[in-house]
């Protein structure tokens, strides 16, 4: 009899007590985090940097970048400042809690109020494994085209918020809005949704207006009543 379910599930209940600890320790440190999920290309650094140069004013922000190989994300977010961490993978799809667990010391914990996590671009594993952040994002672009919620439903039903990218260049692409957001909200109803464009800033003031909203009520209330993620 095959072995394959009970080891998964072992697995995946290791990395959530892990996820665990790392909540209590954000939580003990004050730091809203937000694990940050999309495909390859759709915009994850462009928005994590546009969102850093709009709130680093207001809030002491890190960032952690996933990837597979290379530092190219991460090098450039640390032009702006930031304490910057990178996790190379060496070939994992995705982070998990133990690469977060290793990654926090590197961060002035007690000197944050935001940690913005770059997950490893691709739709598939990382909704599986949770971190210990307090809410999940998901980037779609319109290049990628209309129907990614049809065909990845897991991924866009885990999520806390979508952020739409590349809205500039929806006239030139067979990108249907109207199919796109139906199989949202079939997966996730009531899903909060951003129409944006990093390169032009069409709706970033939107995106930004929820991150100060949602650093503000963590900060007044903690960490209760936020889900792991």
């Amino acid at each position: 009899m095959s072995k394959t379910v009970p080891i998964v599930e072992q697995i995946l209940s290791a990395n959530d007590q892990i996820a665990l600890q790392n909540r209590s320790q954000l939580d003990a440190s004050g730091i809203f985090t937000i694990n940050l999920m999309a495909s390859p290309g759709a915009g994850k650094t462009s928005l994590i940097m546009a969102t850093i140069q709009a709130l680093q004013n207001e809030h002491r922000i890190a960032y952690i970048d996933g990837d597979i190989a290379s530092s190219i994300d991460a090098d450039k977010v640390a032009t702006l400042g930031v304490p910057t961490v990178q996790i190379n993978t060496g070939g994992a799809c995705h982070l998990d809690a133990v690469m977060l667990q290793r990654s926090l010391p590197q961060l002035p914990l007690t000197k944050l109020d935001l940690l913005v996590v770059e997950n490893v671009g691709n739709l598939i594993c990382p909704s599986s494994f949770r971190l210990g952040a307090h809410r999940n994002v998901l980037i779609a672009s319109v290049p990628e085209g209309d129907d990614k919620p049809y065909k990845y439903p897991v991924m866009y039903h885990g999520v806390d918020v979508l952020v739409l990218n590349k809205m500039d260049v929806l006239d030139a692409f067979d990108f249907n809005l109207d199919y796109f957001q139906r199989g949202v909200e079939i997966l996730n109803p009531g899903l909060i949704f951003y129409h944006i464009s990093c390169k032009t800033g069409e709706g970033l003031a939107g995106w930004l207006e929820w991150v100060r909203a949602e650093v503000a009520a963590f900060k007044k209330g903690g960490g209760d009543g936020y889900e792991i993620r």
